[in-house]
Parts: structure tokens; sequence; C-alpha cells
């Protein structure tokens, strides 16, 4: 690309407005030389004019994705219904496709490919699940005259569908990437650029930063193009224009401070949206589900009121009649499994076929925890010659290579059937399908009060770090988890959590 002049008049001044020209001295000349350098990005194409290009703006595919899963649900519901002469199969066939649509809307699956909430077929399946218990209910409430076995496999076909759709874009999502391009002060830099270098369960790549002040960000691998003033100037959206276009950044994010805020900001977001690119401010929130964060204006203030977490009310009596009706139907379907595991366990080793455990449950009440036995009948007393060996961090207790592992212990370990006797504490109201994993009151007794927040719910057979690594997370990590989910969690949460346990499962990866 060649050397493109850009008038002096032009750099005085925001992108787009122009003004009388002014007198230059030295320093704002050789300001001028250093912008230009930054202006010659062979990612962006400048006129002599110096007029910004816009980017082009992704299309919006939200109606093409929400018409595809009505169509694919209403269309063969409504001929399976009438081929089984059911009573009015276009209505039916309507409110399904409806609401299999406004359902996957309200969970994100029709956002934007690097935005979307990800979940690939096991959130198609969650989302079904979902739609059939709402089936259910309204079937129930209206006293519908149509076969609910029919219904099944007449909605069936939409799951299918959005199996195949979600595919697809789980693997656009992969290659999806948003390169960013940090502005802020140096702590503000620091803490943004740690997280999410830690990370890689987002779509978000860091390329560049740009400082505000004299600070030096603790970073050493990212790139840094330029650098703000300390107080408001004419060249903040030109510098930041700059390293944007120098690294086909496609996302500024802000991470506001004092002397970067107000004013300052909103005329960056002017200038960045003039161009094209996205612009986006890191919030103090932490750890909160962007459903409970509803964005409102009073006097010229922008507000973010966020929902307290789900305690009760209507979630809270659907969560516990899914927990006992699920933890029934679950032993009365593996119930051969279960007898066939207790004949294993009991030839195998010496010792009890259930392993009985005092465990901390909900309001640190204590409870007695069932598993099939996977260790030898001493394990308990063998434990403490064996603390040294600890291969996590925190109050908890786990060997990759446990000696006290049977062979029998070590396969039920790996496909977690050791813990399907703990539906029989599901159905006594003592867990919960979905939750926080219960500790041993050892563990509970050295907790300080944000690790106690986990028993602020009903301990689950299954969670969110269990599908996140499970033992490979270390103790923060798996805290983390769990409080997020104390404070976010919904019954829609649980069932996408419920189908990823089978994918955790079969995988197997941190089981030991």
């Amino acid at each position: 690309m060649g050397h493109v002049e850009i008038p002096e008049t032009d750099i005085s001044g925001p992108v787009g407005l122009r003004g009388a020209p002014r007198p230059r001295t030295a320093a704002s000349r050789n300001r001028t030389a250093a912008l230009e350098q930054l202006w010659r990005a062979p990612t962006a194409q400048r006129d002599p004019a110096g007029r910004v290009p816009a980017r082009r703006k992704p299309v919006h595919r939200a109606s093409v994705g929400a018409l595809t899963d009505l169509l694919a649900l209403a269309g063969p519901a409504w001929l399976l219904l009438h081929l089984g002469e059911q009573p009015r199969p276009w209505l039916a066939a309507a409110v399904a496709g409806l609401l299999w649509t406004g359902l996957r809307g309200a969970r994100g699956r029709y956002a934007d490919p690097v935005r979307a909430e990800p979940g690939g077929a096991f959130g198609a399946l969650g989302d079904w699940l979902v739609l059939l218990g709402v089936l259910a209910v309204l079937h129930a409430a209206a006293g519908g005259s149509v076969d609910p076995a029919t219904a099944v496999v007449a909605v069936a076909p939409g799951l299918l569908a959005a199996t195949a759709v979600e595919g697809l874009r789980a693997g656009r999502r992969g290659r999806a990437v948003r390169k960013v391009l940090l502005v802020g002060e140096a702590a503000g830099l620091d803490r943004a650029a740690e997280l999410l270098n830690s990370r890689t369960d987002h779509a978000y790549q860091l390329v560049a930063a740009i400082p505000v002040g004299p600070g030096r960000p603790g970073f050493e691998s990212v790139q840094v193009p330029g650098r703000l003033a300390t107080c408001p100037a004419d060249d903040d959206v030109t510098t930041v224009l700059g390293g944007a276009y120098a690294h086909d950044a496609d996302l500024v994010l802000v991470a506001p401070g004092p002397q970067l805020t107000g004013d300052r900001l909103r005329r960056l977001g002017w200038g960045l949206h003039d161009a094209g690119i996205a612009l986006s401010v890191v919030s103090e929130l932490s750890g909160i589900a962007a459903g409970r964060v509803r964005p409102v204006t009073a006097a010229g203030l922008t507000l973010l009121h966020i929902a307290p977490p789900l305690r009760g009310g209507p979630q809270g009596i659907l969560k516990a009649v899914l927990d006992r009706g699920g933890a029934l139907f679950g032993l009365l379907v593996l119930s051969p499994l279960l007898l066939a595991v207790a004949l294993c366990v009991r030839l195998s080793s010496r010792g009890p076929v259930f392993h009985r455990q005092v465990r901390q449950g909900q309001y640190n009440r204590p409870f007695t925890m069932w598993k099939f036995r996977t260790m030898v009948a001493d394990a308990e007393a063998r434990k403490a010659q064996l603390t040294e060996d600890n291969e996590v961090d925190g109050p908890l207790f786990k060997m990759r290579q446990d000696p006290r592992v049977t062979p029998v212990g070590r396969t039920l370990r790996r496909t977690s059937i050791d813990e399907l006797p703990q539906l029989f504490n599901v159905l006594l109201g003592q867990m919960s399908l979905v939750g926080p994993r219960p500790p041993l009151p050892e563990e509970a007794s050295r907790y300080d009060e944000r690790e106690g927040r986990r028993l602020t719910v009903k301990p689950g057979l299954t969670g969110l770090w269990q599908v996140s690594g499970r033992s490979d997370l270390s103790w923060q990590e798996t805290v983390s988890l769990d409080l997020w989910y104390v404070d976010n969690w919904s019954v829609a949460t649980d069932m996408g959590l419920l189908a990823r346990t089978v994918r955790a499962v079969t995988d197997g990866r941190g089981a030991y």
C-alpha cells in the first residue's frame, strides 16, 4: 500500500469532523507523522479525504434460524398428526412450532455464531426436553385430546433438524473469532487481559492494547500500537482506530476508569461506530448471567438492574417436581443396571455393596449420601497415609492412581455409575439432580464465606463443574463454577446441564 497523505487539519479533531486549520507545532507535526504510520495498515484502505471506511456489517441470521426451526417442527408435526387422524392438527402443530421457536430464541440459539450460547446438539436436546414439559403442562391444563405418544413423535423431527443446524453452527463458532483491541488504564488492562487469556471457552482473541495514561501494562505478549493521553485529546479516536485497523480488530473493549469515562467514552464510541467497529465496555460485575441484567436509563444515566438469584417461586416448585419425578423414573428404568452393578461390587471384593457417607447438604445440614462402593473396605482408615499424595488444592482429596480403588470401582468411577444410588437421596429431597457436589463435614468446616455460599442450594447428582472438566479442574475453578450456578440457576439451565452430563460421562475425562 502506498503512502497516503493525510491533511494536518483532519487530525485536529474527531474522525469525520472538519474545522478551521490550526497552527501546527513541531510536537504536533511529529504526532501527526506517528499517526500516519498507524493509519498505513495493510488491512484498511483509506481515501485522501481521510474518511474512515465502514466495516461490513454481519448478516442478521436470527429470522432465518427462527423460520427454519418453525417450519422444521410445525410442518412434519402437522403431517404426522393429520395422518394419525388427531383432532385439529394444524392448531397443535402451530402452537408447538411457535413454542419451539420462542424457547430457542429466549435461550439465545439465534444469536451471532460468535456470541451464541454454547450447547450444540446437547443444547438442542435440552431445548426439546423443555418443550415436551411445556406441551405436557398445556395438554393437561387444556384437556387436549391429542395422543401424548403421537405428539412426542410428531415434534421429534424438529429436534433432528435443530441438532443438524446446531452442529453446523458449532463448527462455524469454533472457527469464528473476534479480534479484540483493549483500551484502558494499566490496571484495567491487566485484569481484562488476564481473564481473557486464562480461559479458552470464548471467541475473543486479544490482539493489541492501548493504555491510557503513563502506566505500563503488566503483560508483554500483547502489542501496544499507541497510547492515549491522561486527559481527553483530539486524537483519541484516531489513535484507537489506527490500532484497530493495524491489527485487524473488529471489537474495541474498553476498561473504563477515572481517565476514560463519561464524555470521553461517548466520543470514542461515536468514532468507532461511524467506522463500523464494535464497542464493548468491561463491567465490574462478575458471575452474573446476562439474563439477570436489565439495562435501563434514568436522568441520563445507564443503569443495570440485577435480578436476585432464584431461591423459590414457581421455578423452585418445578425444580422439586422434576427432581422427584426424574429420580423415580431413573430408578425404575435403571433398576436392572443397578442390580447388575451391585452384584459385581459384591463379588469382586470384600465389603458392602453400598458406601454410605455423611455429607453436608443445603444450609450445611448433614445427611447420609449413598453410592456404590469403589474402594477397599478400609479405605477411610488408609486415607491419612495418602494425605501427602493429594493432587488437588483446597479441602478436596483426589488422586489419579488411588491405590484404594478396586478394579471394578475404577470402571464405575470412570463412567460415574457409582453415583447412581444418589437417586435415592434425590427422591428423599436431600439432593437435587443438578447442583454443587455435597462436601464432607471436614471439607465444609474449612470453607470461607465465599466457598460456604455453595451450600445455599441443594447439592446435586451432577453440576456445572462435572461437565466442565470434573477432577481436572483446580479447587478455585470448581468453586467459581459452583457459585455461578448458585446465583444463576434456572430450570432451563438444569435441563441443559443434564443433557451435557451425558456427553461428559461418555467422554470420561477428569473422572478418577
